[in-house]
């Protein structure tokens, strides 16, 4: 039933003028979608990412989007360095800068400003 179906993202933010500002201004995403009230539409590629106003937000401890970034890593991670980005660092995984190494994998993780965990993957094998 789902198999050909499309997906999306969908993120909780507690203050969504602030999310409005992080996901359009240092991650320059296509705000595509203001037609419901507490609600943000994005188009990134051929998906979307849904950022909601809720008093839950932030509450979420594991990835809530994952962006295949293919070779690309290594320039995003460095762009959003400049922009004040500060990426996360788990325990047991190498690094080189600020992107954690698995083989050919390049992987970084960083948070919004309500603490969802957002994701790059990328590196010779991705893309």
């Amino acid at each position: 039933m789902l198999k050909d179906k499309n997906s999306s993202a969908i993120v909780a933010v507690k203050d969504l003028q602030r999310a409005k500002a992080f996901y359009s201004d240092v991650l320059a995403l296509n705000l595509a979608d203001t037609g419901m009230d507490g609600v943000l539409g994005y188009r990134t590629g051929n998906t979307w990412l849904t950022v909601y106003q809720s008093d839950y937000a932030g509450t979420n401890r594991a990835n809530a989007v994952v962006w295949d970034v293919g070779v690309e890593v290594d320039d995003i991670v460095a762009d959003l360095k400049a922009k004040g980005v500060v990426f996360e660092r788990y325990e047991g995984m190498q690094y080189d800068g600020d992107v954690h190494v698995a083989g050919p994998l390049r992987l970084a993780w960083f948070k919004d400003p309500d603490g969802n965990i957002l994701h790059l993957f990328g590196g010779a094998g991705a893309g």
